[in-house]
């Protein structure tokens, strides 16, 4: 819930002489002519996190602006000669946005759908120089875990091995005592998103999984424990798996224009066979 709201409307009604509602039955805070301007609006454009004491100087800018705005708008309304101009350009942005918005629909419909795994691994396997990480990738375990939790020592220790046999010890332990339990030995996790899990923060992500392949910390209520198996720092070569989301978008860009002309076209001969067009001549 937003804090710092009441505070604001409360001092902007203390210096209104009286309130009044749109016809919409929304509580109005100013008005230019015909158009509104409702508390719910000036709410929306107040961050939650800011002062009660910033949240009543930015209320009264959005206020300002707004009303500056709408004087603009009916003065330009008065004053432009060529209304018709204005329209047709509107009209024509609105027709190209519709287009846009419905296309970029299809594509994602439709060739999403068709690129089939071997298509982008085929071309991964051609390009691979092109795929380089942006941020360092593990694969390992996670653990989180109370305090108070049982058999810490052996925990600490399972962890710190990985093995086969301490992995489903871990497991069967998770089940009853673990906040957080993720294996993730079988896929690539970015390490940058790993410590968001985490009490503390690395600066060097590449040189922290290099020297560090066991991670324990712990806070006032928690332990954490963090087995790294495998690593891939910053700059190397992405996984295929890593890399599918961008190999996918850069096949449906190549194919998108093909596609779209391909719609364009039949669209426009089914028209004219159906005399959906019909053309005037001399």
């Amino acid at each position: 819930m937003r804090f710092i709201f009441p505070l604001v409307i409360l001092s902007l009604l203390l210096v209104a002489c009286n309130t009044r509602t749109d016809q919409r039955g929304k509580q109005v805070i100013a008005t230019v002519g015909n158009s509104s301007l409702t508390i719910g609006e000036l709410e929306a454009g107040i961050p939650q996190e800011i002062s009660p004491e910033d949240s009543i100087i930015l209320a009264d800018k959005i206020i300002r602006q707004w009303i500056k705005d709408n004087l603009l708008y009916d003065l330009a309304k008065k004053n432009i000669s060529d209304l018709e101009e204005i329209n047709l350009l509107v009209e024509n942005y609105r027709k190209s946005l519709m287009v846009f918005h419905y296309q970029e629909q299809l594509v994602n419909e439709k060739l999403s759908r068709d690129i089939s795994d071997e298509e982008m691994l085929a071309y991964f396997d051609n390009n691979k120089g092109g795929f380089k990480l942006e941020h360092t990738l593990i694969k390992g375990l996670y653990l989180k875990v109370p305090l108070d939790a049982p058999q810490i020592n052996d925990i600490r220790s399972w962890c710190k091995s990985g093995s086969k046999a301490t992995l489903d010890k871990i497991e069967k332990y998770s089940v009853q005592n673990a906040v957080v339990y993720d294996y993730f030995y079988d896929r690539w996790v970015d390490f940058n998103d790993m410590m968001d899990n985490l009490p503390v923060h690395y600066n060097d992500p590449d040189a922290t999984v290099k020297n560090n392949r066991y991670i324990e910390l712990q806070d006032s209520s928690y332990y954490y424990f963090l087995n790294i198996k495998e690593y891939l720092p910053e700059g190397s070569d992405a996984p295929f798996e890593h890399a599918k989301p961008t190999v996918k978008e850069v096949l449906i860009n190549q194919k998108k224009m093909g596609f779209l002309k391909e719609l364009e076209d039949d669209l426009y001969d089914k028209a004219v066979e159906k005399g959906q067009v019909k053309f005037y001549t001399e």
